[in-house]
Parts: C-alpha cells; sequence; structure tokens
C-alpha cells in the first residue's frame, strides 16, 4: 500500500520550505568562516531536516517535505555554487534596503552542466523517505528558476534557450526521484511576465518529460526575504499555461485577499487546485477558523475532491515558530472543513 492512498479529502500540505531555527543560521555562518567542516554542517542539516519532519507532523499536516533545510542560501542559489561553467557577475547595488537587484547573477562560460550525480536532490528524499513513515512531496526549482539569474554569454541565445538546458538537467533528477520512490513531485517557476503561460507549460513539459509520478506545478510571486517579485496576476499566463500536463497547479492567493479564486474553475479543466491560503509573508496570527472560511469559499470553485490546502508559498523566509503557528493553523483548518462537509 502506498503512502499516499489513505489521504482524507482536502488534504493539508506545504509549498516546500520550512522556518528554521537561530541555530541553523549559526551553523551555516561558522562553516562559511571555517570554523565548522563538512562534517559539522552534514550533521545539522541532518537536525534540521529531522527538525523539519517532527515540526510538519506535529502540526497535523498530511503531506509533508524535509523543509528543503539543505538549501542553504534561498531556493537555488547554493546549486549556482555547483553548476559548472557558470560564473558570477559583480552586484551593482549592495547597500541600502536589500531588492531582488541584490541576488548574485552569473554568466555563462561553456555549457551549463552539473556534478556527477546531479544536484543532490534525490539524496534530500532518500533521507526523509528514511525518517517518516508520512506521505512526501518532494519539490524542485523549475527550468526559468534556475535560468533566469544566468546570462547568456556567448553560449547561449536568452534565458529560455538556457532553461531548455536545465529541462534536461531536471529531468535526470526527478527521474532520480522516482526511481527513489517519490510518488508527488512539484516544480517551482516564477511568475516572471517576461515569459507567456504557453511558454511556461511547454518547458514544464520538457523537464516532466516520462517522469511517472504526480506532478504539481507552483506558479510563484518571489518570497524572498518575504518580498513579492513580480506582478500578481496569474491572469498573465492562463489559459496558455494549461497546457502543462500535470496533476494540480499550486497558486497564491492568501496574500492577494483570494484575488482571481473565482477564475479557477475556468483555469483548472480537471486539474487539481493547491489552493495557497495563508500568507507566509504575514505575521498575522492565522486560526483554524480563519482557513476553515478560506476554504469554504475555495469550495465555491473548486470541487472537494480537487482541492488541496497549502500556504502561499514556502516558508524558508519565516521565523520557525511563526511557520509552525500558521501550518498548526492550515491543517486544522482542513480537519474543520473536513468536518463541515461530513467527510
Amino acid at each position: 500500500m502506498g503512502r499516499f492512498d489513505n489521504l482524507p479529502i482536502l488534504p493539508s500540505t506545504v509549498v516546500g520550505s520550512h522556518g528554521k531555527g537561530s541555530w541553523w543560521y549559526a551553523g551555516v555562518r561558522e562553516h562559511e568562516k571555517g570554523v565548522w567542516g563538512e562534517g559539522d554542517l552534514a550533521e545539522m542539516l541532518d537536525d534540521a531536516a529531522d527538525t523539519a519532519i517532527r515540526d510538519m507532523t506535529k502540526a497535523g499536516l498530511d503531506v509533508i517535505t524535509d523543509g528543503e533545510v539543505r538549501r542553504l542560501d534561498g531556493y537555488v542559489d547554493s546549486y549556482y555554487t555547483v553548476i559548472k561553467n557558470i560564473q558570477p557577475i559583480e552586484i551593482k547595488r549592495k547597500d541600502g534596503p536589500w531588492g531582488y537587484d541584490q541576488q548574485t547573477r552569473y554568466v555563462a562560460t561553456g555549457k551549463i552542466d552539473v556534478p556527477e550525480g546531479g544536484l543532490g536532490i534525490v539524496d534530500e528524499f532518500k533521507y526523509t523517505l528514511a525518517h517518516t513513515d508520512k506521505p512526501l512531496k518532494a519539490t524542485c526549482a523549475g527550468p526559468l528558476t534556475f535560468g533566469s539569474r544566468i546570462h547568456p554569454g556567448d553560449q547561449y541565445k536568452g534565458t529560455v534557450d538556457i532553461a531548455e538546458r536545465f529541462c534536461e538537467v531536471i529531468n535526470e533528477e526527478l527521474k532520480g526521484l522516482v526511481k527513489a520512490g517519490a510518488e508527488f513531485i512539484q516544480i517551482d517557476e516564477p511568475a516572471r511576465g517576461n515569459v507567456s503561460g504557453e511558454e511556461m507549460a511547454r518547458l514544464f513539459n520538457l523537464a516532466t518529460k516520462d517522469v511517472n509520478a504526480k506532478l504539481a506545478f507552483h506558479i510563484c510571486f518571489g518570497n524572498r526575504f518575504g518580498r513579492g517579485r513580480f506582478e500578481r496576476v496569474y491572469a498573465n499566463y492562463f489559459p496558455g499555461v494549461k497546457a502543462a500536463n500535470l496533476d494540480q497547479f499550486v497558486l497564491e492567493f492568501a496574500s492577494r485577499e483570494l484575488s482571481e479564486l473565482d477564475r479557477v474553475g475556468e483555469w483548472l479543466g480537471d486539474r487539481e487546485l493547491g489552493a495557497g491560503l495563508i500568507d507566509v509573508k504575514n505575521f498575522y496570527t492565522d486560526t483554524p477558523e480563519d482557513v476553515a472560511k478560506r476554504i469554504r469559499k475555495a469550495l465555491q470553485y473548486v470541487k472537494p475532491e480537487k482541492l488541496w490546502i497549502n500556504p502561499d508559498c514556502g516558508f524558508g523566509w519565516s521565523p520557525r515558530y511563526m511557520c509552525n503557528q500558521k501550518i498548526t493553523a492550515l491543517a486544522a483548518g482542513a480537519k474543520l472543513a473536513r468536518e463541515e462537509l461530513g467527510r
């Protein structure tokens, strides 16, 4: 029997990342300064994954992740340190309020490649699989996420050309996840605005070709340091992105006061909706009743059998105590909504 066989209706889950304790940040800094060795860091990251698993299980979530705690600086930043044939570009604005213009960007100096064994996502999943009996969602950044911060140089024509190369890299990673036992995989992509929904769907399909798992697509408005990055309007991408071969769209609604929720019926087709019903950028203390109220609103447009409940985005930029409060409310709110449905 698979881990997903006995899921309740309105399953509760997370988008991916979990809030980390102060000790995590202290450990990363000690490693960066050379005070900690690789063994010290590895031990701390195992403890961080164990903590995220425990927090999500205690909160009552139905499907969990490892909290993406091994991704040291944001969602993909640590991957750029192992990707071959790219060089960092000098940041032009280094002082003042943090912004996306202060992220390190790169230029391609040759054919983009990764080390033997890939990006390490498969090993992350194997560890989590061995340390919980809960249903698991594996997460991987999409080709546009990887490619958007790499300038083509003389090697590539543009961002989409680079993204196509990452489709090949990601496809190998996803097949490795399935081989390791992954049943549910989510791809995360930015709502860039300068790439059409049709193009996003084409790249998603290239990255997930012949990947035999339940597939979800999170379209993200940006969340680094709790700041948005793109215009927060999904109508910019639908209906074109419906051409993606997937089982579930994971979309953000809570931070937008449930804007566009009334349009998901025309956008989803027969797909599921992972509805973002907790605002990860907000320090507001959500209650289970808040979540249940938002679920009732979503059920006006989505059949119960097609609705999953999750936060808007990951909690990687949230304090751990706030993250735990919100996922506990999320799980309890989903339970309340099930009771109202008599399920």
